[in-house]
């Protein structure tokens, strides 16, 4: 189909070809197509972008040929519109001179648009449902879908948002809902961490965990979601806040093992027995702000313990682990199987299929 208009035009712009130009609408209405295919199959027939833009509606497509349907989709300078009641509009972006048939795909794509707007299949449930967010992060929802459920949020087109997964403690402002044992929230943005990381800086309560998604368009919340809840699955009580930034190459080892896989992994075996012996948590703790301190002292200030505690709980964790944990290479490794650590602990922080 793709550059069909084209090829019509170049035979002649006779009764004919117009009439195909009406089948194919026709066609997508008789199917109660929805408004991702009737873009992203206008613009293979025209052989350019086209848009459709209903700011009221919350939707806002376009897509150019053999491409997938994008937001916003606000006309071009140049374009070929045509307007319809309630503020929409629908656009044809041609280079150069329009084709004979331009005109009667417009206006046929302007009457398909319409009646699919009246038997969209979105739904409108009240302002801030639930629902709506959990449409607004499915990964497969359509692009006038999730422009929709987004727009009822109250979230507009040029929005950029990120979501939190969040477990424990109290909500997070923002809109959200309670996806399987997680919930997420969508915000506009997320308290900066002195890293500048997008993690929150303040105090966090006990039980609480946070994972931060990154700062993306609206229409793309559902990559920040997903982003999220694997940030979330490396939080730990005593690092409750994680952010999609912070990870790095760490985020993709979410989902590399199975949980059986991790706990069989030697550093992470003997991490489980260093845990596991008296006061063996405190251990964990002192290595956990080793790793985030880089030394030895600064640990023992983040702790709030006197310098002098550490050196007898590191060459415990030393003869347990079997290497040097207080040197770049050491601590490397170390924040390597506490984070992998973490992973496995936390694998059933997921969103169910």
């Amino acid at each position: 189909m793709k550059g069909l208009l084209l090829r019509l035009s170049g035979l002649d712009a006779d009764a004919e070809n117009a009439v195909r130009v009406i089948g194919f609408f026709d066609r997508l209405i008789t199917a109660r197509a929805d408004l991702d295919t009737l873009v992203r199959t206008t613009a293979d027939l025209a052989g350019c972008p086209v848009g459709v833009h209903a700011p009221g509606r919350g939707l806002s497509l376009r897509a150019a040929p053999g491409g997938e349907v994008s937001a916003p989709g606000t006309a071009p300078t140049g374009s070929a519109v045509r307007s319809l009641e309630g503020g929409v509009a629908v656009w044809v972006a041609r280079a150069g001179a329009p084709l004979p048939l331009d005109d009667m795909l417009l206006e046929r794509f302007a009457i398909a648009t319409a009646i699919l707007l009246e038997h969209s299949g979105v739904p409108t449930p009240e302002l801030g449902d639930p629902a709506l967010v959990e449409l607004a992060l499915t990964e497969d929802a359509r692009t006038a879908e999730r422009s929709r459920a987004l727009h009822l949020l109250g979230f507009g087109p040029s929005a950029r948002l990120r979501v939190l997964a969040t477990v424990g403690g109290e909500v997070p402002a923002g809109r959200s809902a309670l996806l399987g044992n997680v919930r997420a929230v969508l915000v506009a943005d997320a308290p900066r961490s002195p890293d500048g990381s997008g993690a929150q800086a303040t105090a966090t309560p006990a039980g609480h965990r946070v994972g931060v998604g990154p700062l993306v368009p609206a229409i793309e919340v559902a990559r920040s979601w997903a982003a999220a809840r694997t940030a979330l699955k490396f939080t730990s009580d005593g690092d409750p806040v994680v952010s999609w930034e912070r990870l790095g190459s760490l985020a993709a080892f979410e989902g590399a093992l199975s949980p059986a896989g991790l706990a069989e992994l030697a550093d992470v075996r003997e991490l489980d027995r260093l845990a596991a012996e008296t006061h063996g948590e405190d251990t964990l703790a002192a290595l956990e702000a080793l790793c985030a301190t880089g030394s030895a002292r600064k640990a023992a200030a983040v702790l709030h313990r006197h310098h002098s505690t550490m050196p007898a709980r590191l060459a415990r964790a030393e003869a347990v682990l079997g290497f040097d944990v207080d040197s770049p290479a050491g601590r490397f490794r170390l924040h390597l199987a506490l984070m992998l650590r973490r992973l496995r602990d936390n694998a059933e922080l997921s969103r169910p299929s």
